[in-house]
């Protein structure tokens, strides 16, 4: 697909979704395709740009030249004259910006309902929060609009909202990606994420954006050569847990375990307490410094929040007495969690403990946020690195679970979280096809068009009496053609999902390709075929469609 293609494929979907809470500002069809067309230039003059054909959504508190920052606070806003480092850095690579994205309001929160732009649903359950502060950020992957969009993660905001709407989110090593053209919540602490619907894609976007180290790393743990070592807490010590998340996490991993990872059991407590630091002692007060002057000098009817604006002004009022304990307590921690783990690669977490209903958020604001950043907020106060990864689904809500590892180590992290979720493909020759009716439902279940194919000549299509029109593949006995199709890549549950839904009379099965691989693929019952035409002696779908509409 052309970078132009996806464009307007993205507006699209933009159209379709009706969501309007994602975007703070959109920008104007036609800038983005003037965009996409010089990257299509580029390409076609030889030019390698690892993210030709990728639309980028940017939360709104990461500058992008043309678009207003506002940090989800209109009265706060200014115009960049310039991108951010990290957005500069993955357009030169040939990913187009679709526009800001909303969030809890100066990257307050982990609920993604904080925000004077209006609450932004989950993807999946409208009823459920869809995670921050990253909210709109994580939902436009979600959703299929846009290929990758960025966040940012001081405790948590580019992991909740991927795990609460079942796509991947990095949260690199701090430094690894400039902070600059962003609005500080935690100078110290702030990094930019990344979400994708794979894991791949996302460390694709990573490695762009990547900085030389402005810091020495550490040397890598003394360890023997042989399977990635995780650190898994038993289940009993990680607190209370949603009904049915606590064996979804023994699953995730148990899973690792069968991809060939060894799994060692450890105590979390270390992580657990020095997560409960970041808002339970000193360290919020850094929150003040960082927009306080705005919040504190702001009228009473400016359009602040008011959970955010409470939390900021109390960040103003801690001693400075306690950031030196807490400080001395932080670096004890930190001796533990190195102890705990050892020579393991990885961490394993769930990345929060339960999925809350926005009535619960309202009900309980704080106390809810709070909760959620149980296995999140320790990350950058202990200089880790971590992914969050879908695994599986509970009760048909997104499961997620985290990895986390020391600094610099983020390129394991994502190879042993891609572990997790191995791809799977799928063949398609109809209304799947990219720029078909139905391809959103392979990019919501996180599916990426890997190559454009033929079938071997060995099938017939026919044109199905259903609503929507669809085509029905079988397998010929004999006086079989080659057929149109594309190879898709999809995550096993992702898969998974779509064969449940799948309506009579399509079926899965093998499907033979043009150079002899068998691929799973949409077939249909032949049973369905009565009273069918054969539209075989189109070549395709597509061709078969544009016939019928001339």
């Amino acid at each position: 697909m052309t970078a132009l293609d996806r464009v307007r494929d993205a507006y699209r979907r933009i159209a379709e979704a009706r969501r309007p809470e994602i975007w703070i500002g959109l920008r104007a069809r036609e800038a983005a395709e003037e965009d996409a067309r010089a990257v299509d230039a580029r390409v076609a003059a030889g030019e390698a740009l690892p993210l030709a054909g990728s639309v980028l959504a940017v939360k709104g508190n990461i500058d992008v030249a043309g678009l207003e920052t506002t940090a989800g606070c209109a009265s706060y806003a200014y115009r960049p004259a310039r991108d951010a480092p990290a957005v500069a850095r993955l357009r030169a690579a040939g990913a187009v910006v679709l526009g800001t994205t909303n969030l809890d309001q100066f990257a307050t929160g982990l609920v993604g309902t904080r925000s004077p732009y209006g609450a932004v649903r989950n993807a999946v359950d409208p009823d459920r929060i869809s995670g921050g502060s990253s909210s709109g950020s994580a939902v436009a992957v979600a959703l299929g609009i846009a290929d990758l969009a960025l966040g940012t993660d001081t405790a948590g905001s580019g992991r909740v909202p991927a795990a609460f709407n079942g796509v991947v989110g990095l949260k690199p090593t701090r430094g690894l990606v400039p902070t600059e053209g962003v609005v500080p919540a935690c100078a110290s602490l702030d990094c930019v994420s990344v979400f994708a619907r794979g894991v791949p894609e996302a460390e694709r976007a990573l490695t762009v954006m990547a900085a030389p180290p402005g810091r020495t790393a550490p040397p890598k743990p003394n360890r023997a050569q042989g399977p990635w070592r995780v650190a898994v807490p038993p289940g009993e010590q990680l607190g209370e847990l949603a009904p049915g998340w606590r064996a979804a996490f023994e699953t995730a991993a148990h899973r690792l375990s069968l991809m060939g990872a060894r799994l060692l059991t450890v105590d979390p407590a270390p992580f657990l307490e020095a997560g409960k630091l970041l808002y339970d002692g000193a360290f919020v007060a850094e929150r003040h410094s960082a927009v306080g002057t705005f919040v504190d000098s702001a009228p009473s009817d400016a359009d602040l929040d008011p959970v955010v604006a409470g939390i900021i002004r109390r960040a103003g009022t801690v001693p400075a007495h306690r950031l030196f304990t807490d400080m001395a307590a932080l670096e004890a921690l930190r001796d533990r969690a190195d102890a705990v783990l050892g020579d393991a690669d990885a961490l394993l977490l769930p990345t929060a403990p339960r999925h809350p209903t926005r009535t619960a958020v309202d009900a309980d604001p704080i106390g809810v946020n709070s909760d959620l950043g149980r296995f999140t907020n320790c990350a950058n106060l202990l200089d880790l690195c971590a992914a969050a990864v879908p695994a599986g689904e509970v009760d048909g809500l997104p499961f997620g679970v985290m990895l986390a590892g020391r600094a610099f180590a983020d390129d394991r992290i994502a190879r042993i979280a891609s572990l997790l979720d191995p791809p799977v493909r799928l063949a398609v020759v109809g209304a799947h096809l990219s720029g078909q009716p139905l391809d959103h439902e392979l990019l919501r279940q996180g599916g990426r068009l890997l190559r454009a194919t033929t079938t071997a000549p060995a099938y017939r299509l026919h044109a199905l009496r259903t609503d929507p029109p669809k085509p029905g593949l079988v397998r010929a006995a004999s006086g079989g053609a080659a057929v149109e199709a594309e190879v898709w890549e999809l995550p096993p549950a992702g898969l998974g999902r779509l064969a449940a839904a799948l309506p009579s009379p399509m079926a899965l099965g093998p499907v033979e390709l043009a150079d002899g691989e068998h691929v799973t693929g949409f077939l249909c019952t032949p049973q369905a075929l009565e009273g069918a035409e054969d539209i075989t002696a189109y070549g395709g779908w597509r061709a078969y469609r544009a016939h019928m509409a001339s």
